[in-house]
């Protein structure tokens, strides 16, 4: 027989959910007739897996050894090498910098050019940056990355900098996707543009996405295919030639910022997809300015939330831009007294 505790980081999981991350090798409907024979059993009784586990349950497992190793594949799968981190995959990591931390909840700044979660094999990302964080930490262990794994639960593009929120309870997860879902939490970002916005607007239109390159069109009318969007800008500060606008996303799509801007005439400094291919190349060589423009700079969070991220109400987090990101703001005269920048 296994005991296993539900810790914090574990609890808020069904029952059966968490039986079938842990025994990933054995059908839902064996596991199902397990607990119905009494050969699973939730704090020594019988359960039906439809439960919410709690911090401080114990689920007890009545298997041989030989059955635990077969349904946790242990037999199965051999454990690989971690990842050796390349040179540039190391810098990026020293970039990154906690912003928040409570029971539930970490918020990183995630620097531009790293991705928030991985997309082929030997990439890095933020969130294997989240992992080793807390196994670091020891928030988590081995044994209990088999049930819940920490995970960030929204995401900026790879060039895009900024705010990321991260779960690292089952209940914080959750309760972050939910907030997110329901647009309950303010996010702002800055960005910096080409050419003169007059006025601060919510500006709409219907985004579709080209999934061959990963690019997307915004339209001022209906389309097959696109779905509505909205953008809300505030202007901080502007020039003939440029201008810093404030940004809230009524809608969260993806490229939304990027490609809504471009569309209507203001595209992103260094934004190699939606603006100008010689303009980009000179702020490059010029400035050194290899990716967008776009910071994730502000959160803030309501104060009616329940729990279990009651620690987080009237949260208000401001990430600083970049020295890079603030010089270049100057350079276009375009800085503001009111933007944070990074202490080195």
């Amino acid at each position: 027989m296994r005991e296993i505790k539900i810790t914090k980081v574990q609890a808020g999981q069904r029952l059966d959910r968490f039986l079938g991350k842990y025994l990933p090798e054995a059908s839902g409907g064996f596991l199902h007739k397990m607990l119905r024979k009494k050969n699973i059993k939730l704090n020594e009784k019988k359960a039906e897996g439809n439960e919410k586990l709690m911090d401080g349950d114990r689920i007890q497992i009545y298997f041989s050894e030989e059955t635990l190793e077969k349904f946790t594949g242990k037999n199965q799968k051999k454990t690989e090498p971690k990842q050796q981190l390349t040179a540039k995959q190391k810098e990026l990591r020293k970039q990154v910098r906690l912003l928040f931390a409570s029971e539930n909840v970490l918020i990183f700044h995630k620097p531009a050019g790293m991705l928030t979660q991985k997309a082929e094999r030997t990439d890095d990302s933020l969130n294997d940056y989240l992992l080793d964080y807390c196994q670091e930490k020891g928030y988590v262990d081995e044994q209990m990355l088999r049930s819940f794994r920490p995970s960030v639960a929204n995401r900026l593009d790879r060039n895009t900098s900024g705010i990321v929120l991260c779960g690292i309870t089952t209940a914080g997860l959750q309760a972050l996707s939910s907030l997110l879902k329901e647009r309950k939490l303010e996010k702002y970002y800055l960005c910096l543009v080409r050419g003169k916005v007059e006025k601060n607007q919510k500006i709409r239109g219907y985004l579709r996405k080209n999934e061959n390159d990963n690019k997307v069109t915004l339209y001022q009318k209906p389309m097959e295919g696109a779905v509505p969007v909205e953008t809300w800008y505030e202007v901080v500060r502007n020039t003939e030639q440029a201008s810093l606008l404030k940004i809230r996303l009524i809608t969260g799509k993806s490229h939304q910022i990027r490609a809504h801007l471009a569309s209507i005439g203001y595209p992103l400094f260094g934004d190699g997809k939606y603006g100008s291919r010689s303009f980009n190349e000179t702020l490059r060589k010029e400035e050194g300015v290899k990716y967008q423009m776009l910071h994730s700079y502000e959160l803030i969070v309501p104060e009616n939330l329940s729990l279990p991220l009651k620690e987080l109400e009237g949260l208000h987090v401001i990430d600083p831009v970049s020295t890079d990101f603030s010089n270049v703001l100057k350079n276009w005269n375009v800085m503001a007294p009111s933007v944070e920048v990074e202490e080195r």
